[in-house]
């Protein structure tokens, strides 16, 4: 798979390079360290552009994050499939991590952390990449958690572990059936309404009550809609 690296530290990319490569797994194509190194690097690409692009977002005195607007029309009036696109950057703030997927990043991985790795495998499935910190702190900034109370907190804190309603039930000293109306009023608390626009299976789920869908089911649909950028406006992109 070939990939383009934007960063304007030579040795990150460096770095970056050799890691991806000695997977066996990844070629990289290029090493850019400006905006417009990145943009004239996918003209000149024709129809080979890089299957991923690794992009910082600090560029110089640039912000990397235009280069996803360009993508996206590039792709567009070419006729191009659209590189997938990581940001890895040490700027963690949520508001740059909503910017970042609204227009069009696949994911967000901090430089901070050592899950690059985990976080290309994730959205080469066809998934938005968040690392846990990041979805709480995200879902945190647009005030979702405000609206729970502090047992559907703990029943969501277990939900992302991956644990059964029983499991749940055990690990807090609740019945089962209260674990099940606490995991009923997560979908009501977190503007599920938006996702019947959004067109998807999760959409779908949302046309019968919480409680009609299978039990990992719910749990699957539940976990997307908490962590899932919402489709609002989120004003221009701030650096």
């Amino acid at each position: 798979m070939n990939v383009l690296l934007v960063d304007d530290h030579p040795l990150t990319n460096k770095g970056v390079a050799s890691c991806l490569e000695g997977t066996g797994r990844f070629t990289v194509d290029a090493q850019v360290t400006t905006l417009a190194g990145a943009k004239r690097h996918m003209e000149e690409a024709g129809e080979r552009l890089p299957c991923l692009v690794i992009l910082d977002i600090i560029l110089g005195e640039e912000n990397g994050l235009d280069f996803l607007p360009f993508l996206e029309d590039h792709c567009n009036r070419n006729g191009l499939a659209k590189s997938l696109v990581l940001v890895c950057s040490v700027l963690e703030e949520p508001f740059r991590i909503q910017s970042a997927i609204k227009l069009g990043a696949s994911g967000y991985v901090s430089k901070a952390e050592a899950e690059l790795l985990a976080a290309i495998d994730t959205i080469l499935c066809g998934e938005v990449y968040l690392s846990e910190r990041h979805h709480v702190r995200t879902l945190q900034n647009l005030g979702i958690y405000e609206k729970l109370s502090k047992r559907e907190i703990e029943v969501f804190e277990l939900v992302k572990k991956d644990m059964t309603n029983k499991e749940i039930a055990k690990e807090l000293s609740l019945t089962l059936h209260t674990v099940e109306n606490h995991v009923s009023n997560l979908y009501f608390k977190t503007r599920v309404k938006r996702a019947q626009a959004w067109g998807t299976k999760e959409a779908a789920a949302f046309h019968r009550p919480p409680w009609a869908a299978p039990p990992q089911e719910s749990r699957n649909i539940l976990w997307k809609i908490l962590t899932r950028p919402l489709p609002d406006p989120w004003g221009g992109c701030i650096i």
